[in-house]
């Protein structure tokens, strides 16, 4: 059973990375463009350009979630992530209680912590990192292009 789910883990990570991205970039779309809901979470409202620290973390969430979604950059975006989501929760909502349940901090502390295991997983399977990884490698080893060259009859 552990083999098996050893073999499976590349593609759970893989999910995993594309679920929390894609959530992870619907609140900063929520924010920036007052969709899904808006900023409020109903009125369709927006956070105003360049407001301090609402606007920039609505970037970070858009920009990270989608490069987490892609796979692209995964490490690096999930590390900014990581940082915002924790600079979120102790700035906001750690002052008005301890335990997230009271504070109402619980997705800024599982974004946290899923965007902190990203940074040492990577990106898993289907993941535009792993792509760019294998072409570069077998740029490197000369595969490619000798699989391009025809074969000389001889």
């Amino acid at each position: 059973m552990t083999a098996r789910l050893d073999r499976a883990q590349p593609y759970v990570i893989g999910l995993f990375r594309i679920v929390v991205g894609l959530l992870f970039a619907c609140h900063g779309a929520a924010s920036l463009f007052g969709v899904l809901g808006g900023a409020s979470g109903g009125d369709g409202g927006t956070i105003p350009t360049g407001t301090w620290p609402g606007w920039y973390a609505a970037v970070i969430q858009l920009v990270a979630g989608g490069l987490v979604l892609l796979g692209l950059g995964t490490r690096a975006a999930a590390f900014i992530a990581s940082g915002s989501m924790a600079y979120a929760y102790f700035d906001v909502h750690q002052p008005m209680a301890l335990w997230p349940l009271q504070n109402s901090g619980e997705a800024a502390a599982m974004f946290c912590w899923s965007f902190f295991l990203l940074v040492f997983t990577g990106s898993g399977a289907f993941g535009l990192d792993r792509l760019i990884a294998r072409r570069s490698a077998r740029t490197e080893t000369g595969t490619e292009s000798a699989e391009r060259k025809p074969a000389v009859a001889a």
